[in-house]
This record gives structure tokens, C-alpha cells and sequence, in this order.
């Protein structure tokens, strides 16, 4: 599959690297960029048969199959819309748009041309994550009650980032997209984001929109899902999930503190994504661009596209994660919960999901079961008649 890239940055150069990372019949061929000296850098460094600062020009190329969008979240909307014409199956980056209205634009024009529309959301193809989701699926920590994602760092590499019309928002919009949808993974994207509680706050730097926020999402089936994302953290990224089950309880420690630590004077250079520094202990990463779940991602993404499936990550997933953001903005202003509004859900169309409780026999819920420190073992139950909580002592 021949593959077109719109984009020369940061987060274009990690998709690259991870394109051109083994032998693959998947080809990275051509550039767009708007600066058209970047886009000769970029190709120069990637040895790339073509390149421009149009991009229609790149994108309508007969030898393109793919299109990945590595833009500013400003420019998505533009860029679906030349793949959607040109009729080129599209991966874009997160978060899809600015506000839940251009997402769901998105979302419509790729569904009316007949084109995939693949959602570059990396940390959930990370391996922790992969195994981790699949080990909920199967049933290992039961139902799922509560889902908590992190991501926290010293602020993002580009200027426009830090521009409010140009990203449409802060670190909620930055990294916040990242977190709802791993718990929307973790809870089950099938269960509806009824509504959100959130506080967010300009704390550090100069700018319109905030750079800390910390949220909670209600799901129809009662689990919750919580988000602390942060563009003051300091000393490296800090990528943390947590997931807490009826019957078990997961942790991940996705980056910064990886099992891989090193001491350096500072002559070496670059370390790891959003390290701070080169010199003292460093925590660098074995594989960066695996452990990010960037080749996990495109291997899903061109796998669904020659097997003319869905993808792990859509479009229409982009929109719900919009949505969801959108309300969080609105309960940061009003401090109440919001709900989420969403245009043709696709999900479950139930609120009932049953209770929780376990019986332990015909008239008592089992509440605890534990081994005391002599050894002993107790129960405790709950009469579903008279309410009455009682212990009682097992051999």
C-alpha cells in the first residue's frame, strides 16, 4: 500500500518512523507540507520520490492508496475533505477535530465516499494496553466499575498547540482524548457517555486555554471513567491507566518510569519523548515507537483496509471522543455535570444493565469475604429482605 503523508512535524516524523521501521509492503512515497522546504526536508530524510506544499496536488496522485493526516487540528477538516473528493482511504491523527460539529463533518464525509476513515489514537494500540483490554474482555477483573487514564507532561513540542483557535482547546483536548478513549475501551465502547463532571484551569503558562484539567464520565451502565491530564508536569510524560473490577483490578505504567533507567553527565542527546533532560537518571524507552502503539496502529489501520473491515479505531470513535470533550469543556465553565450529546449513537441503546451485588444463597448478598491475620475466615452478608448485615465465621 502506497501511503501519502500531510504533515512534516513532530507527530509526522513518529509516524515515519514507525512506516519505515522494518521490511513491510507498506511504502511512506510522498509529502505535503505547507512550507514547501520542509516538505523537501522531510522527503529528503525519508527518501521520498515526491513532495509539494500542495495538497490536493498530493493527495489526488494516482500511486496514493492511503492518506495519513499529521496536520494541526485546524487543518483536519480541510484535509478529510481533499482525501473524500480524491476518494482516498484516510488515517487521521487525534483528536479527529476541534469540537464534536467538525468530527462528526469528518465522519460524514468519509461514510459518503466510501473511504475508511482510520482514528490515529496510538495509546490504544500500546502493547500494555492490547493485552490489558484483553484480558477485560475475557472476563479476568469482572465487570468493569471504574476506568482511570493519566497524562501529564511539561507541554507540547509545536507552537500552534498553544494556540486556542488553532487546537481548539488545551491539555483536555491535547491529551484528554487520549484518556476517555482508553477507559471508553477499558468500560466498553458500546456503553453510552451519559454525562461528565470536570475542572479545568489555566495554572502555568500564559495562554487562552487551560493547561490542567482533571474529569469524570458517567456511563449508562453506572462505571466511571476519569481523566487527569496536565501541561505542567514536569520531569518527562507520565502515562499511567488504572482499571478496577468487580473481580480484579489492572495498573499501567506506560511511560516515564519504564524499567529502563540510565545515568549520563549530559553528553548524549535525545532520550525519550518530552524528557526534560540528557543529563542525571534518565528513563529511556527500548522501542519508542512500539511501546506508543504507533506500529500496532498502522498495522490495524492497512489491515482493515485491504480486508475492507473497521479498524480497533474509527472516525465515528473520533466523534465520540469529541463529544465527550465537549461537554467537559461546558462543566468546566458551568461546575455542573453536563450531559454528553451525541448525533446517532451506535452503541447500546439500553440503561438497564442489571446490579452488581452477588448473591451468596437464596436470602443474602455476599458484601466481603476475607482471611483474618490468626487465620480465621469471615463472611459477611446482607439479608435482600430485612437489609440486616451480618458476619459470619467459616471453616
Amino acid at each position: 500500500m502506497n501511503i501519502a503523508m500531510l504533515g512534516s512535524g513532530f507527530i509526522a516524523r513518529f509516524y515515519a518512523d514507525s512506516l519505515q521501521a522494518q521490511r513491510a509492503k507498506d511504502s511512506l512515497i510522498s509529502v505535503y507540507s505547507r512550507n514547501i522546504d520542509k516538505a523537501k526536508k522531510f522527503a529528503d530524510d525519508y527518501h521520498l520520490g515526491f513532495y509539494s506544499d500542495d495538497m490536493d496536488t498530493v493527495v489526488s496522485r494516482p500511486d496514493v492508496d492511503a492518506v495519513v493526516i499529521s496536520l494541526p487540528n485546524n487543518l483536519h477538516e480541510a484535509a478529510v475533505a481533499a482525501c473524500a473528493r480524491a476518494k482516498r482511504h484516510v488515517l487521521c491523527t487525534k483528536p479527529l477535530g476541534r469540537n464534536a460539529a467538525e468530527a462528526k463533518r469528518m465522519l460524514d464525509m468519509v461514510e459518503e465516499a466510501g473511504i475508511m476513515g482510520g482514528y490515529l489514537e496510538d495509546l490504544c494500540y500500546t502493547p500494555k494496553f492490547l493485552k490489558s483490554l484483553k484480558a477485560v474482555q475475557d472476563g479476568n477483573i469482572g465487570k468493569v466499575l471504574w476506568a482511570k487514564s493519566r497524562e501529564a507532561h511539561p507541554g507540547p513540542h509545536s507552537d500552534w498547540f498553544w494556540d486556542h483557535e488553532q487546537s481548539g482547546g488545551g491539555c483536555m483536548v491535547d491529551l484528554g482524548c487520549h484518556c476517555i478513549e482508553i477507559s471508553r475501551g477499558f468500560i466498553g465502547k458500546n456503553i453510552r457517555p451519559v454525562e461528565v463532571m470536570c475542572w479545568a484551569a489555566t495554572q502555568v503558562h500564559p495562554i487562552k486555554a487551560e493547561d490542567g484539567a482533571i474529569g469524570l464520565v458517567k456511563y449508562a451502565n453506572g462505571a466511571i471513567g476519569q481523566f487527569e491530564v496536565s501541561w505542567c508536569f514536569r520531569g518527562g510524560m507520565d502515562l499511567r491507566d488504572e482499571v478496577m473490577g468487580t473481580e480484579g483490578t489492572i495498573w499501567l505504567n506506560n511511560f516515564l518510569r519504564t524499567g529502563f533507567e540510565m545515568f549520563s553527565t549530559g553528553k548524549g542527546g535525545y532520550v525519550a519523548e518530552k524528557a526534560e533532560s540528557s543529563s542525571g537518571w534518565l528513563f529511556p524507552v527500548g522501542d519508542e515507537v512500539h511501546e506508543l502503539g504507533y506500529t500496532n496502529m498502522f498495522t490495524d489501520m492497512f489491515n482493515a483496509i485491504e480486508n475492507k473491515t473497521e479498524p480497533l479505531e474509527t472516525f465515528y470513535d473520533g466523534y465520540i471522543v469529541n463529544a465527550i470533550i465537549d461537554a467537559c469543556y461546558l462543566s468546566a465553565k458551568t461546575g455542573k455535570w453536563e450531559p454528553v450529546q451525541i448525533e446517532g449513537w451506535r452503541g447500546d441503546q439500553t440503561d438497564d444493565y442489571g446490579s452488581n451485588f452477588i448473591s451468596y444463597d437464596d436470602e443474602h448478598y455476599l458484601i466481603k469475604k476475607e482471611i483474618l491475620p490468626n487465620g480465621d475466615r469471615k463472611l459477611i452478608l446482607k439479608h435482600k429482605v430485612t437489609g440486616e448485615v451480618v458476619a459470619l465465621d467459616v471453616e
